[in-house]
């Protein structure tokens, strides 16, 4: 298949306060340019064999790794052809890593400090940096030194997370980062924009930066407001294409998690940090990834008018590869706390499996190469189930909608369960992995052939037969 980059994503944060189980959450949907990309779950020990020199298929980006890593899950496109693109996953340390929520520069910045054609970008980012890191922090570090001596290919938003922080990072020109801890109490959403607004330079527990980023602002004159530093402002764009294709995804989140605020869907100024009206839940995350502006005149699955359905980009799409839920949990024994809420395809119909981290398998299906059609295969399963769903959407809604409904309680009843085990290590957690990855596929299977006989009463080629016939 031809290479299409990954561009398009929809991120999700939460700190250990906004949630109703203290946990922090960091969530994304990774989406690309073509509906049929295929991935699959990878688990890395510590002692895999590793190059310790690092060459990114995609761009030629060098670098060397240090010796020691830790393990980490990941979930890799399966052709590695042109990049790795591991995307997601949790490490042994509990620390969470999103890569990334892609994002534009304005060329006045650019102008002055452009993209390097060789440096690091979303391809090599999970690879060269989880296994190597024990905090949130510590990952924003080891990926700014990355940007600041080697350079970025990309302008990209980076989330981390572990037990205690949430952080997300702005690679925001060729050698300049910013980052800002998400507050306890607080979520963000976040959808190809820059998002950071004000940087509080003498809040170091609450902002990380570019060494000289102030210097190289001043010295460049790239400060629109002369007497704040507000990033997006000073990185960010102001585009149609943001109004029409970022902001409302950003303003339907607040819509669902803050229903009170009053907010327009093309706002350029849509805060970056909100405070929710209620305490934030796993299944709540996922029918935000999975939303696609429902209950309103945009909901393209709706009842709007032909341009309101088509005006704004929704959040769930069938381009959706893998959707994400990272969760460490503060009230179990660390070796249970990493859990990854794992969709493939478009979660406004594909279901999440939950996932241990710290298991030494997720199971043989999800890790399987998966290039060509496979109806028996969790990615393929999953985009059969989607295209099915979406087909006579409103005469199969409950269907749909119980089916979502059914497999979000199963999957806290499995967490549930594994929570319960005796003495939990990665072996005893890689089997609770199994099997529940072994159960959640057969349920996919049989709401496909739900949808599959549900849809065949429905067909347009039918008669309405007579006794005599």
């Amino acid at each position: 298949m031809s290479r299409f980059t990954h561009q398009a994503c929809t991120s999700f944060l939460a700190g250990k306060h906004a949630t109703i189980d203290g946990s922090t959450i960091i969530a994304r949907n990774e989406d690309n340019f073509v509906a049929i990309w295929p991935k699959h779950a990878v688990v890395h020990p510590a002692d895999e064999p590793r190059d310790l020199t690092f060459i990114s298929k995609n761009n030629h980006f060098t670098t060397t790794l240090p010796e020691q890593a830790v393990h980490y899950t990941a979930m890799p496109d399966t052709n590695p052809d042109e990049g790795h693109y591991e995307e997601s996953g949790i490490n042994a340390n509990n620390v969470a890593m999103s890569a990334t929520e892609s994002a534009y520069t304005n060329s006045l910045v650019l102008g002055v400090d452009p993209l390097v054609a060789d440096g690091i970008a979303e391809d090599a980012m999970l690879t060269v940096v989880l296994p190597y890191i024990d905090s949130a922090r510590a990952g924003i570090q080891r990926l700014g030194q990355l940007v600041t001596t080697a350079g970025a290919a990309e302008t990209n938003g980076v989330l981390f997370s572990d037990v205690d922080e949430v952080w997300y990072m702005e690679i925001v020109s060729g050698h300049h980062w910013v980052a800002q801890r998400i507050p306890d109490d607080a979520y963000a959403v976040v959808a190809n924009q820059l998002a950071i607004e004000d940087v509080d330079f003498d809040d170091a527990d609450n902002f990380m930066t570019s060494a000289n980023i102030q210097h190289f602002v001043q010295a460049h004159r790239l400060n629109p407001d002369g007497n704040r530093f507000n990033s997006r402002h000073i990185f960010g764009t102001h585009t149609a294409d943001d109004a029409h294709y970022n902001t409302p995804r950003v303003w339907y989140g607040h819509k669902l998690f803050t229903p009170s605020a009053f907010e327009e869907p093309t706002s350029m100024e849509l805060p970056f940090i909100r405070h929710a009206e209620q305490k934030i839940s796993v299944p709540q995350v996922e029918a935000f990834l999975g939303s696609h502006y429902q209950e309103t005149p945009f909901d393209p699955l709706g009842n709007g008018t032909e341009q309101e359905r088509h005006q704004f980009r929704a959040v769930g799409l069938s381009r959706t590869q893998n959707s994400h839920i990272l969760q460490l949990r503060r009230d179990v024994v660390p070796v249970l706390a990493g859990v990854i809420w794992q969709a493939l395809g478009n979660p406004a119909f594909s279901p999440y499996l939950p996932v241990y981290a710290a298991g030494n398998q997720i199971d043989a299906t999800f890790a399987a190469e998966n290039l060509g059609y496979d109806g028996q295969n969790p990615y393929w399963a999953a985009k059969l189930l989607n295209v099915l769903s979406e087909d006579h959407y409103r005469q199969n809604r409950k269907l749909r909608d119980n089916f979502l409904t059914t497999m979000q309680a199963w999957g806290i009843q499995r967490l549930t369960s594994g929570d319960a085990i005796s003495a939990p290590n990665d072996m005893r957690l890689g089997i609770v992995n199994a099997k529940a990855a072994q159960a959640f596929n057969a349920a996919i299977q049989e709401q496909i052939g739900k949808l599959v006989q549900a849809s065949a009463e429905l067909s347009s080629l039918s008669f309405t037969m007579d006794d005599n016939l």
